[in-house]
């Protein structure tokens, strides 16, 4: 909603300061400017990104429109999982999990959590570090920066989309330039004819400029940064598995790994202690 309204607000503000300046409306109307730029901007994005980011840029643009990926109920199945998972470990040892992690979709640990267990991308992360956990004897300060490297990797991916659009909004003013000799060109053809008609094609040259600027300033550039807000506010959850899995491999109970992992749940998302607390009871 408030990139909408942030839209909104742009849009309000540079015409309602043009048409109490006395501006005309009707000046700004210049769609083959529109045609030109928009154009060149969506062929130098099509030239210089791979066809797996074009689709990603495209479903990241959609999704940032609906807000983060992960509400607070998510949260909570995430860290619910984990603690059925890290109790069923502690309790058996950590080969009881071995036909959950390999086969996470038969999983009945899993099915408990039906929309954790549709996000590969989370479920691959989490059964990675458990099989690790499972496979070997590994020490806290050995799988740490095996799962520092997931998250950098991950956070590259997740923010590409964010890159991409600020390229293209850099290259918008110049686009924007483009467009605007163009329309020079256009009006040293009708120089010597009727002089109103040499002013509006002056005007729409400049428009050119006007439209680049605008455009990559007020509209692209903000909604990478917010792509890209998004995207660090998503990881959050892959940071929140890490700390409670080498909490418990530090020797923690699942409980106390539990409560590491609730502290790293952004402010607005984490559930309070004594909710947690009576939460994880209801679990068997």
């Amino acid at each position: 909603m408030l990139i909408f309204i942030g839209f909104l607000v742009v849009i309000l503000s540079v015409l309602g300061g043009y048409v109490g300046a006395h501006g005309k409306l009707s000046a700004l109307w210049q769609p083959y400017e529109l045609v030109i730029i928009g154009g060149a901007a969506l062929g130098a994005f099509l030239v210089g990104t791979p066809v797996r980011l074009v689709k990603q840029t495209w479903a990241d643009t959609v999704g940032v429109f609906k807000g983060p990926r992960y509400k607070k109920q998510d949260y909570l199945d995430v860290l619910s999982l984990l603690y059925e998972l890290l109790n069923k470990a502690r309790r058996e040892g950590f080969m009881a999990l071995e036909d959950h992690v390999e086969n996470p979709a038969e999983s009945a640990i899993f099915a408990n959590y039906p929309k954790v267990q549709a996000d590969h991308h989370l479920v691959d992360f989490i059964t990675d570090c458990l099989r690790l956990m499972i496979g070997s004897n590994i020490e806290p300060h050995e799988l740490e920066p095996l799962l520092e490297l997931e998250l950098e990797k991950h956070h590259m991916e997740a923010t590409a989309t964010a890159g991409v659009l600020n390229k293209v909004a850099d290259g918008l003013p110049g686009f924007g330039i483009v467009a605007a000799v163009l329309g020079i060109v256009i009006t040293m053809a009708s120089i010597g004819g009727d002089i109103a008609e040499v002013g509006a094609h002056v005007a729409g040259a400049l428009v050119g400029t006007f439209l680049g600027i605008l455009l990559g300033y007020g509209f692209v550039g903000p909604l990478a940064a917010a792509i890209e807000a998004r995207a660090e506010q998503d990881a959050r959850i892959y940071e929140s598995v890490k700390t409670a899995l080498l909490a418990c491999l530090r020797g923690y109970n699942p409980k106390i790994a539990l409560e590491f992992a609730r502290k790293t749940v952004p402010s607005t998302l984490r559930p309070s202690f004594l909710d947690f607390e009576q939460h994880l009871k209801t679990i068997k």
